[in-house]
């Protein structure tokens, strides 16, 4: 797929795009620099072989939803290198890439260590065909970086404080960083994109927001057959924190001068 570089006189607008390339060049990490044998690799609890198996099981479970999610993110960010025609934004996405191959490296030895890949989340694979058949470069970048990046990093957050001690705490603390910065970035790039883009351009990113949101709450409140109990324990709280987490999205992108009047929220 190719792309019309956007008319933008002043190379200095890319000045944010490049600080994020060099902020993803500073944290660069291998995944041989974690603990591998040192550190279990999920917290693995006490009693009979059979309730240590069940615990193992729910952090596979854990685990092979964020191995598939990350998969998509390297089909995702690949393409974005490829789609984006300003020089400032390709040496960024270069980081991307990589960033997104090492973690899923990481992902694939974890899960290793934890029986294997299990049960696949459904919507995440709808999502991926959402974001990877989208048509423009801004909406690719407003669906993966703007909203999809920001709304996972406080799921990294809370697995790692559910996880002390172990080499799945090390990889999200890391994957937080990371993510953190794909979203910075691709706030960065979007204002510039959207300097020259028309309304209806604009129009479609609303429209591709109300397809992604729903599918999106589908994705953070399903769970695999390992996790359908505490599920449904911590439906409630779910439900609460997705909410606030959709509500900042839209507030980003009202900062990006969207009109999100039409966004409905799926709650």
């Amino acid at each position: 797929m190719s792309a019309v570089p956007a008319v933008v006189d002043d190379r200095a607008a890319y000045a944010g795009v490049l600080r994020f390339y060099e902020l993803a060049k500073h944290q660069e990490w291998a995944v041989r620099d974690m603990q591998w044998g040192q550190l279990p690799p999920a917290p693995e609890g006490k009693g009979t072989p059979e309730r240590r198996a069940r615990r193992r099981d729910v952090w596979r479970s854990v685990v092979m939803q964020q191995l598939q999610a990350d998969i998509l993110a390297c089909e995702m960010a690949a393409q974005l290198l490829n789609a984006a025609p300003d020089p400032e934004a390709r040496l960024y996405y270069s980081t991307m890439v990589q960033d997104e191959s090492r973690h899923t490296e990481a992902w694939l030895k974890l899960i290793g260590q934890l029986g294997g890949e299990g049960e696949r989340d459904p919507h995440l694979d709808s999502l991926a065909h959402m974001f990877l058949e989208a048509d423009s470069l801004e909406e690719k970048v407003f669906l993966m970086q703007v909203f999809f990046e920001r709304l996972i990093i406080p799921r990294f957050r809370l697995i790692a404080r559910s996880s002390r001690g172990t080499l799945l705490e090390d990889l999200c603390n890391r994957l937080a960083i990371d993510d953190g910065i794909h979203h910075g970035a691709g706030m960065a790039y979007e204002r510039v994109l959207l300097q020259t883009a028309s309304p209806r351009v604009k129009q479609t990113l609303i429209a591709a927001a109300n397809r992604m949101l729903p599918e999106f709450a589908a994705h953070a409140l399903w769970r695999p057959k390992a996790r359908e109990m505490i599920g449904q324990l911590m439906e409630a709280r779910d439900r609460e924190r997705l909410k606030m987490e959709l509500n900042h999205g839209v507030r980003l992108a009202k900062s990006l001068g969207l009109d999100v009047s039409e966004v409905a929220l799926p709650f």
